[in-house]
């Protein structure tokens, strides 16, 4: 698990096993891309127009997260997070998730990784959101008590965070990727492990499945049984990506109509 967006960036594309390495790495050579310039010069040479083309969006994004994650080492803005804020964090939430996506995103497209997980709000979470408007720390406002301006303030949140999630989802539907884009070829799951923070009730989850991968069928909202263990979801979908195991957790068997047509 890692938080910190200059400390992945170097996991993705660098080296360096210290903040202190990191940073002298980084001083001497400069951008990750100026190492393999050379090579990245001859291979785009020997490319067609549309493989060009997809290697210059890719390089260009790389050098825009450097970019933005050098604008968030320098900046002093006065805070007072309810965290101690590694080196490299962006102050604003927006920019940090943003950034984290981002580097999922060319990730997968580089195929540097075939799995990533991103913990948008942990559990017990003091993190407030004055930028839209909820200066109160986020669990606590989950605990509502059926107050209506406590119940809008997490509203607020939840679009907030969801909003996010569909920049990405946007990010990876703009990548051409073979017959379709990166999208059309991966799975996303977003969901939470609670459905009512006030009662702390984990029935009747809702889940979000976006992506076309594994061959599933979109546009739908399905509903199950109020006793179907989640983990029977999770088993029917490592099913549908080749990889297939008796039992996870509590699960009792598979989900139907994933697949559909």
């Amino acid at each position: 698990m890692e938080n910190n967006p200059r400390t992945l960036f170097q996991r993705l594309f660098g080296q360096g096993d210290t903040p202190e390495e990191r940073a002298k790495w980084t001083k001497q050579v400069g951008s990750i891309l100026d190492i393999v310039a050379e090579r990245t010069n001859a291979l785009v040479g020997s490319l067609g127009p549309s493989d060009r083309r997809k290697m210059d969006e890719y390089l260009t994004s790389v050098r825009e997260i450097e970019r933005r994650i050098e604008i968030a080492e320098r900046d002093t803005r006065e805070v007072t997070p309810d965290f101690e804020m590694p080196s490299g964090v962006p102050v604003l939430f927006a920019d940090y998730a943003s950034l984290m996506f981002d580097m999922q995103a060319i990730a997968f497209q580089a195929d540097l990784t075939r799995v990533s997980t991103l913990m948008l709000g942990r559990e017990g979470s003091l993190r407030t959101y004055p930028e839209i408007g909820v200066p109160d720390p986020h669990h606590p406002l989950t605990h509502h008590r059926d107050n209506p301006e406590w119940i809008e303030k997490v509203t607020k949140v939840n679009v907030f965070h969801m909003e996010q999630f569909a920049r990405f989802v946007g990010k990876l539907a703009a990548m051409p990727e073979g017959d379709g884009t990166v999208l059309d070829h991966t799975v996303i799951v977003y969901g939470s492990g609670i459905a009512d923070g006030n009662k702390h009730t984990h029935e009747n989850l809702p889940v979000l499945l976006v992506g076309g991968g594994a061959g599933l069928k979109g546009n739908r909202h399905l509903v199950y049984d109020d006793n179907t263990p989640m983990t029977n979801f999770y088993l029917t979908l490592l099913d549908r990506l080749g990889l297939r195991e008796d039992q996870i957790g509590d699960s009792t068997g598979r989900v139907e109509h994933l697949t559909d047509v």
